[in-house]
């Protein structure tokens, strides 16, 4: 089976909890002496194998391996993905049987990270996400006060839209905002723009 680590939490002595994310669930397994391994930590892929345990105890993860990306050693990089992939556990902590959607886009953006510019990949993943869950809200009124939106917007939690006046928010270009709900895609929006996204998406879903 493979995951990916969205959650590790301390048990005893070395002991540690490891929330993984798979194709067709999210689960957490007891690890004996896990804190010993470099390779579990937030964010990997990884290759286990699952022991259940005799007294339904938690099951056990067993015959851990790294599956590895190119961009691993490059601090940046890995620091972006982990604040990405942290926010997949409190949104999926209540879900145990899982459509393969979230695993596969992690991975196909997992393969892209070290190609392109990691926060842009994050904030389109994200948008398909919100897509994915029927949460994309882009019907042209203000989320607070209900009246039509102005040229400028401001953005809340989940890039909900309001008026800047509203919530006090940064000021967004209405049509770009919309082209990028459409198209997912951040191409034509500039590095600022994608920076100030990417702190809103760091909220949460």
């Amino acid at each position: 089976m493979q995951g990916f680590i969205l959650n590790i939490r301390k048990a005893k002595n070395e002991d540690i909890i490891v929330t993984v994310l798979s194709n067709s669930k999210v689960e957490s397994y007891w690890r004996f002496f896990g804190a010993r391994h470099s390779i579990l930590q937030v964010g990997n892929l990884i290759d286990f194998e699952v022991h259940e345990s005799k007294n339904g105890f938690m099951p056990q993860l067993r015959r851990v391996s790294h599956i590895s990306f190119p961009w691993i050693f490059s601090k940046n990089h890995l620091a972006i993905w982990q604040n990405f992939i942290k926010l997949f556990e409190p949104h999926l902590k209540e879900a145990t049987d899982i459509e393969p959607f979230y695993f596969d886009l992690l991975l196909s953006v997992a393969n892209k990270w070290h190609r392109q510019n990691p926060k842009r990949l994050a904030v389109e993943a994200y948008l398909e996400i919100l897509s994915y869950e029927g949460r994309l809200y882009d019907n042209g009124f203000c989320y607070i006060c209900e009246d039509i939106l102005d040229e400028q917007i401001g953005l809340m939690r989940a890039f909900i839209p309001a008026h800047t006046t509203c919530i006090y928010s940064y000021p967004y270009d209405k049509k770009q905002i919309f082209e990028l709900f459409n198209t997912k895609s951040t191409i034509h929006m500039n590095d600022e723009v994608v920076n100030n996204l990417f702190s809103i998406l760091l909220k949460g879903f």
